[in-house]
């Protein structure tokens, strides 16, 4: 069964629906691969419009990555 298939199964027994966001928001749209399999996609350009750069970023944010690794939550 195909990805559009799974979708319009879902649709068709209310388990999800079409939602209208405002045009900032992210965008999902169905792309097709080329090995003719078809995926989710997020389009973050809109998104990265509306969201500034931050001018001071996080320092060394690797760095605290690489720290905090393989440490448990809680």
């Amino acid at each position: 069964m195909t990805a559009v298939a799974n979708v319009q199964k879902l649709l068709e027994v209310g388990f999800i629906r079409e939602c209208q966001y405002p045009k900032w928001v992210s965008n999902f749209a169905l792309v097709r691969k080329t090995n003719r399999t078809q995926r989710m996609r997020v389009d973050f350009t809109n998104l990265n419009k509306a969201c500034p750069k931050d001018n001071y970023p996080f320092p060394k944010i690797d760095k605290v990555v690489d720290f905090i690794a393989g440490h448990e939550l809680w």
